[in-house]
């Protein structure tokens, strides 16, 4: 069996210009990076007419270590319209390196079903995340520089933050001290690291509208607070103009195809455990201005990706999804029915029936808490068998939840016609779209409506410190935000190993933060954390290059 890496090099890829031919972007918008990625020149927008596409938000149950393929399917649903003929457009996140070269792996779609050119897409790709780390760098220097010239502003240093960042999954960074060696090497305090894609730049970067809408962000973000506890902002250390001159290209959304040659816009990517897991708004708006289908997806499961997809994204930018599609596959239903990674390969219709009240909380919550039409894909692996499919299949009908089966790791395109022609019903249906909460509820109220309402859970624990922090950002202003909610993406609670559906439990909420430039509340649950570590066996022992620069490893 090929890897997804040997596949995605079989395929030749068309030149760019010939895709951008095909989704009707003239070529004076192109900015090329050799013959298979270009930009998109933001002012294409201006000139385009044609009404909104019909955006189809691809999403999924819990994850677990067995796989969802939602990023798959997104692209596997695609070809699939484009196989019927239809105006197609996918919009994807851009993959982070710390994942790439730890455990979860790249995110250009799998099988049959990817974006091309893979090795450039899971690695450096247009430079847009090494962009969002230098802002976010060149933000802290100057925060920093600020304190060693003397401090006009009076920022307290244990009032700071502000972290640095960088693209990659290491845990040694995750506090620090800096600035020592003395009066000339700076001020010495404690700091830290997150990732990249957990930083506010990386938000702010994918909400942004444009250059201008961009530098008000930037300017808006609060790097700490004086010693009388008034925030300080970017724009008081005059940081934004610099920041948005790094930024200017990688506001830009990246155009890519599919292994079909379906176009594909692939632009920024916000972890959806710590951040709001979705692509840019200004590559969504692009698409749904070029195609009239437009396929993206948002991270982790329903609970996380798409609740901050429609809570958070589609208000900033006022979206209306048209139809949701919900991707699960039988060894993860399995591993919430209770079975181990190792034992899913062997039929086990027990396990499988235990997990399918997963499912089926995020098919409800999509249809009775957002009003949405909505589809189950079910992700075939070569290993399931025909009564479990049957079985999936059979329940989810029982309970009036539509259902079709999605082949397109296996077979591209065609493997997901059926789910594409589903679809498209679904695009015409009457929907009645609502937030889970609405802005004039009090920070308390927003967190716990997400908690009992889509979580499924029963109340939560605000910490006393977390409630000082939500008494404090109220006082400033910041309640009518909405909130972006870290948790742990394996379960629906804030414990990982809470799997299924669970019930009854109490969500504790232990530290609350402002993004003002993104322009939402960040509510930190569990043991979250914004820099995540490599495991024992980092991917990145298996990823290799030989003499023709020939990637191989990546997965």
């Amino acid at each position: 069996m090929l890897t997804d890496i040997q596949i995605a090099q079989s395929v030749k890829p068309e030149n760019i210009k010939e895709i951008a031919k095909a989704a009707k972007i003239d070529e004076k918008y192109l900015e090329q990076y050799g013959n298979y990625k270009a930009k998109v020149d933001l002012s294409i927008m201006k000139d385009l007419k044609k009404p909104n596409g019909k955006l189809i938000l691809v999403t999924a149950i819990t994850p677990t270590p067995a796989g969802e393929g939602k990023t798959t399917t997104t692209i596997g649903l695609a070809d699939g319209l484009k196989a019927i003929g239809k105006n197609v457009m996918v919009a994807l996140r851009e993959p982070s390196l710390g994942p790439v070269f730890g455990i979860k792996g790249g995110a250009a779609g799998g099988g049959y079903a990817q974006v091309v050119p893979m090795e450039d897409i899971n690695l450096h790709f247009t430079g847009d995340f090494h962009a969002i780390g230098a802002a976010n760098n060149l933000l802290a220097a100057m925060l920093d520089n600020h304190i060693y010239q003397g401090n006009e502003l009076g920022i307290d240093i244990n009032k700071i933050t502000w972290r640095r960042c960088v693209d990659m999954n290491d845990r040694q960074l995750r506090f620090i001290t800096d600035g020592q060696g003395g009066k000339f090497n700076g001020v010495e305090r404690q700091d830290g690291y997150d990732i990249t894609v957990a930083s506010e730049i990386m938000a702010v970067l994918c909400l942004a509208n444009s250059i201008t809408d961009l530098k008000e962000r930037l300017g808006r973000i609060i790097v700490g607070y004086t010693t009388d506890d008034k925030p300080v902002t970017a724009h008081d250390l005059k940081a934004e103009g610099a920041m948005a001159a790094l930024l200017k290209d990688a506001l830009k959304p990246n155009l890519v195809q599919t292994l079909e040659h379906t176009p594909a816009l692939v632009h920024g990517g916000p972890f959806a455990n710590i951040a709001h897991g979705c692509n840019s708004v200004v590559a969504t708006k692009l698409a749904l201005k070029l195609g009239d289908y437009v396929v993206t997806e948002a991270g982790f499961g329903a609970d996380l990706g798409a609740e901050k997809f429609l809570d958070i994204k589609c208000r900033v930018a006022g979206l209306k999804p048209d139809a949701v599609v919900i991707v699960a596959t039988i060894r993860a239903l399995k591993m919430h029915g209770g079975l181990s990674k190792d034992s899913l390969a062997k039929e086990d219709l027990e396990a499988l029936e235990a997990g399918i009240p997963n499912l089926l909380r995020h098919v409800s919550n999509i249809k009775n808490v957002y009003k949405l039409p909505s589809v189950v894909a079910i992700n075939r692996f070569p290993t399931d068998t025909d009564k479990e499919v049957e079985l999936i299949i059979k329940k989810c009908k029982e309970l009036g939840v539509n259902v079709v089966l999605s082949t397109v790791w296996a077979e591209g395109g065609k493997g997901g016609i059926a789910l594409a022609k589903e679809v498209i019903k679904l695009c015409e249906e009457k929907n009645d779209f609502q937030f889970s909460y609405m802005d004039d509820l009090s920070i308390e109220e927003k967190i716990k409506a997400v908690v009992t309402k889509v979580y499924g859970g029963s109340d939560i624990k605000i910490l006393k410190n977390a409630q000082e922090q939500i008494k404090r950002l109220t006082e400033l202003g910041f309640s009518k935000l909405p909130i972006c909610i870290a948790k742990t993406q394996y379960s629906f609670s804030d414990d990982a190993t809470k799997l299924g559906a669970p019930t009854d439990f109490i969500v504790t909420i232990r530290n609350v933060k402002i993004s003002a430039g993104a322009g939402f509340i960040v509510v930190l649950t569990g043991k979250i954390m914004t820099m995540p570590g490599l495991p024992k066996v980092p991917a990145a022992e298996g990823i290799d290059v030989d003499e023709n620069g020939k990637i191989s490893g990546l997965f």
